[in-house]
């Protein structure tokens, strides 16, 4: 069985990729979107706080994997929000040693303030778009994305 996909279109795909990683980590988006839900979170915060609710409960080493930031930077930065009391840490039933992050109630109202501002936004990025445009859009990216998450890097 051949795997060999067409190397114009894989190149396309890449930089399509790329640029959307690009445009979705500058600091600016994140700026964008808290103030579209009027909350007060520091930019640095509100990956952490996303991804908390996301994979929570989640421990310090697996939330810097997933951030590319060094797990020093994220316990100082889970601190943070614990001091805001929008996660709480408790020891992990597994492994004691770890303590795993939850989003707390206020958390949250805080998280449900984002997805709104978040669907705010992009209703208005995709106004020509219709709603199979997006299904399929959804089903794609859900595809690829399960796909990667399964490959090993060897």
């Amino acid at each position: 069985m051949n795997n060999a996909h067409d190397s114009e279109i894989l190149r396309g795909l890449h930089a399509a990729i790329i640029d959307l990683v690009d445009e979705i980590n500058r600091p600016r988006r994140d700026d964008r979107l808290i103030e579209e839900a009027g909350i007060p979170l520091d930019r640095a915060l509100f990956p952490l706080l996303a991804r908390v609710w996301r994979y929570g409960p989640i421990g310090v080493v697996d939330l810097a994997d997933r951030t590319g930031r060094d797990h020093t930077t994220i316990s100082r930065q889970m601190g943070k929000l614990e001091e805001l009391s929008l996660i709480t840490r408790q020891p992990s039933a597994t492994d004691r040693r770890v303590r795993e992050a939850t989003v707390t109630g206020k958390g949250q109202e805080m998280v449900n303030l984002l997805n709104a501002a978040r669907e705010r936004l992009a209703n208005r990025i995709l106004v020509n778009w219709t709603n199979q445009d997006l299904d399929q859009l959804r089903i794609l990216l859900r595809r690829f994305a399960d796909d990667l998450m399964e490959w090993e890097i060897k």
